[in-house]
């Protein structure tokens, strides 16, 4: 459901030669949900009726300045009683964009954060792969003990400390 609301605002913004905006304002749409616990939970409480809820996030959003083509679509969001949903489509309109920009998306789970040194290096690995044009999205889990685990799309490269110690209590096991 998220990619075909994400797919319809890219071809209207498409449409309206305001792509890059739309693009900017979502990605700042983004980031305000996630700093923003107010908003949070008036996007997921399915207590408040659905007009004083389109009629509240639209006001928090033109206090914001963001443009008539992302208030017109989060208002459809919310009159179709989706609000919900808004995070997941933000973030498959991302995916989207990337897609149809050829950007490679890379989630990089570190066990501890990567420098800047680290992630040029990380980065010209993914590249000699084959993977191009990369924006590479980082996640700190300290759980992974050492090293980090990246996922692209449907592939996963693990080599975290954690999952080799797994693999090795596994094999402990079997032979025992």
């Amino acid at each position: 459901m998220a990619d075909r609301y994400a797919a319809a605002l890219y071809a209207h913004a498409s449409d309206q030669h305001q792509l890059d905006l739309v693009v900017e304002q979502m990605e700042s749409l983004g980031r305000l949900i996630d700093e923003s616990p107010d908003l949070q939970r008036l996007l997921r409480s399915p207590l408040i009726d659905v007009n004083t809820a389109s009629k509240a996030i639209r006001a928090a959003l033109e206090s914001q300045g963001f443009g008539k083509i992302l208030l017109d679509t989060v208002s459809v969001v919310a009159s179709n009683r989706r609000l919900n949903a808004l995070r997941p489509i933000i973030s498959a309109f991302a995916a989207l964009v990337a897609a149809k920009r050829g950007v490679v998306v890379a989630e990089v789970e570190p066990a501890h954060p990567l420098s800047e040194v680290q992630e040029q290096q990380l980065r010209a690995r993914l590249i000699e792969a084959g993977y191009g044009n990369v924006n590479i999205v980082k996640k700190v889990d300290p759980a992974l003990l050492g090293g980090l685990v990246v996922r692209i799309g449907a592939r996963l490269f693990d080599s975290s400390l954690k999952s080799r110690l797994q693999r090795l209590q596994y094999a402990m096991k079997g032979a025992a």
